[in-house]
């Protein structure tokens, strides 16, 4: 089969490789689409993955080949819910199991993801699609999961008022899905024009990063303060300007990742009594609750995805083109 395999910072070599074996109690999936994502990226452009992975994460396919203890039908369509949970530790006790003290060290682990042909995986990590939902469609769960595990650490209610900081594929999964909630008013701030173009179309007042101003004193707020700020996009200054937007006890959440990190002004935090978590990926029944979000018809899909899918040759061309902002919306790879 073929599949997409780093080697090194900016090289990924397109390649025949071996069909996974099946065991006893995993399944075989031919994949359908594999989103592109803002950690593949990382991984493959800024050096973040190991040497030899495959990538791809955000996927959809069909069941083609189960294990002897699988009782999956033949031809289910499915998408991957990732990694193990231990079911002992603290975290998964306390129904974190995203954060299993056994999980790998992000960024470290060397996985088989789906910019492949096949992917092979656990049949309790095969999550079923409901009727109705295609297979292009359903590859939007694993991102739109994400940004609703990011809504929920916000605790965000009808009354907020919600800044979402960068309308990549993340930010822009979290206003649709504020919007298909029934939440008027989402800020989105986004320096792209194309992307602030895809945030105009899905509901939200727009803003770019100029228009932002930080009160001369910690203690002060902005003229109209949000209750929420949902940071998105890895970028230092948008972290740091997000901050200064919040009404006293306001919540950030921290959801992009990058590698200049910002530095946050803890005076205003203690004076506002601030709250600032991160999130990371999404619980056991983040996958089914993105599906039957999807499953609504309530999300404009068509803003959302880019209409025309990718081969795995053009994987790399399109993370650079992705890296400079060249496409708005999320990007599938058909292999």
């Amino acid at each position: 089969m073929r599949a997409a395999i780093y080697r090194g910072k900016g090289n990924l070599e397109v390649a025949e490789i071996a069909v996974p074996r099946v065991g006893p109690s995993e399944v075989r999936i031919a994949v359908e689409y594999c989103g592109v994502c803002g950690t593949d990226l990382h991984d493959v452009l800024d050096e973040w993955g190991a040497s030899g992975s495959i990538g791809g994460h955000e996927w959809s396919g069909r069941v083609v080949e189960v294990g002897s203890d699988v009782l999956l039908e033949i031809d289910t369509l499915v998408v991957g819910h990732p990694g193990h949970a231990c079911g002992r530790c603290k975290a998964c006790l306390a129904s974190r199991t995203n954060l299993c003290e056994e999980r790998p060290t992000a960024g470290l682990e060397q996985p088989h993801g789906a910019f492949a042909d096949y992917v092979v995986i656990g049949s309790d990590r095969a999550v079923p699609v409901p009727s109705g939902v295609e297979a292009r469609a359903a590859a939007y769960a694993e991102p739109l999961a994400v940004a609703l595990h990011a809504l929920d650490l916000a605790g965000v209610d009808s009354k907020h008022r919600v800044m979402v900081s960068g309308c990549g594929p993340i930010g822009a999964a979290a206003v649709a899905a504020l919007v298909a909630q029934g939440h008027d008013g989402v800020v989105v701030v986004e320096p792209s024009p194309l992307r602030r173009d895809l945030a105009l179309r899905l509901g939200a007042t727009v803003l770019e990063p100029s228009d932002l101003e930080s009160p001369w004193h910690p203690g002060r707020a902005v003229d109209e303060p949000v209750d929420v700020v949902i940071e998105t996009s890895g970028i230092r200054t948008a972290a740091e300007s997000g901050l200064a937007q919040l009404v006293a006890c306001g919540r950030m959440v921290l959801v992009g990742t990058g590698m200049d990190f910002p530095r946050l002004d803890s005076n205003r935090i203690i004076l506002n009594e601030l709250v600032v978590t991160g999130a990371y990926t999404y619980g056991a029944n983040g996958i089914a609750s993105a599906l039957d979000l999807i499953s609504s018809g309530l999300l404009p899909l068509d803003a959302l995805i880019e209409p025309e899918s990718v081969g795995l040759d053009a994987l790399f061309d399109t993370m650079v083109r992705l890296r400079a902002g060249e496409v708005a919306g999320k990007v599938l790879v058909r292999p």
